[in-house]
């Protein structure tokens, strides 16, 4: 049978996961996942771990008031109140898109610029400000800060495969998933495209393509010398010039799913 086994969000942008036993899901996806960004204080650019490998032992987590706590090794933790959805709108650019959204302010951006290395901003979207979904796949459905989707599965037989091609672990959160799916075939849900879990349902957009920051290490911000998990995904993983891994969900509606509930392939 197919189940949960992992539920993850990341309520900032290329920041630390934060795994958990249930979530809820709204408009955007997994409520508070990536709702926050970091960008370049200057041209308003997405900052990832993708330049900058460090942003892997950035920790931020939600505050009872909506506001956002920062942490990292050396530096103090930091409350972010939760900016004004109106006030302070800054402009700035996430892959082809842009927007305009709220400003948390200088002290969070002092904290981050000292923390990055370089002058920065710290931005949220609020569910009005969302940009839609690329390719244009839904006419309603928006994302927040997500690089294109609302959520991503893998499942853990397919990371098994991968890890033994490899020649040893790879951590999942290399991957950044929201889903992990347990008890089928690798790569079984290359082929789904609809799900259920408990009263939800998810359309499987595309496939993931994957990109630099997989060969991250989560745990230390260390890249891997060997370029894995990439050059092994080159060898069977590869389609139009990209490496897949994992799958682009776009869910149906709200509610809540936890871990252990059982995943029901629809088509």
């Amino acid at each position: 049978m197919l189940r949960l086994s992992g539920l993850y969000r990341y309520p900032l942008k290329s920041a630390i996961a934060e795994p958990l036993t249930d979530i809820q899901l709204d408009a955007l996806g997994v409520v508070g996942d990536r709702r926050w960004m970091v960008v370049d204080a200057q041209n308003g650019r997405f900052l990832t771990q993708r330049a900058l490998p460090h942003m892997s032992q950035l920790l931020a987590r939600h505050t009872a008031t909506g506001g956002l706590t920062l942490s990292a090794p050396g530096f103090p933790a930091l409350d972010v109140p939760l900016p004004d959805p109106d006030a302070m709108l800054r402009g700035v650019f996430i892959w082809s898109d842009s927007l305009y959204v709220p400003d948390a302010g200088d002290e969070a951006a002092e904290w981050l610029s000292r923390f990055i290395g370089k002058p920065c901003r710290l931005v949220h979207v609020p569910a009005e400000r969302a940009r839609y979904i690329a390719g244009n796949l839904s006419a309603e459905q928006k994302v927040g800060f997500a690089d294109g989707f609302p959520l991503l599965l893998i499942g853990q037989a397919s990371l098994d495969d991968l890890s033994a091609r490899v020649g040893r672990p790879l951590e999942m959160l290399r991957f950044r998933p929201n889903l992990v799916v347990e008890g089928g075939a690798a790569y079984a849900e290359d082929s789904w495209r609809r799900i259920r879990i408990g009263d939800v349902e998810f359309r499987v957009a595309k496939g993931c393509t994957r990109c630099i920051l997989t060969t991250i290490d989560p745990l230390t911000g260390e890249r891997s010398a060997d370029r894995e998990p990439l050059a092994t995904l080159k060898t069977y993983r590869a389609r139009d010039g990209e490496l897949y891994f994992g799958q682009n969900l776009i869910n149906q509606g709200g509610g809540e799913l936890k871990l252990g509930m059982a995943v029901e392939v629809l088509e």
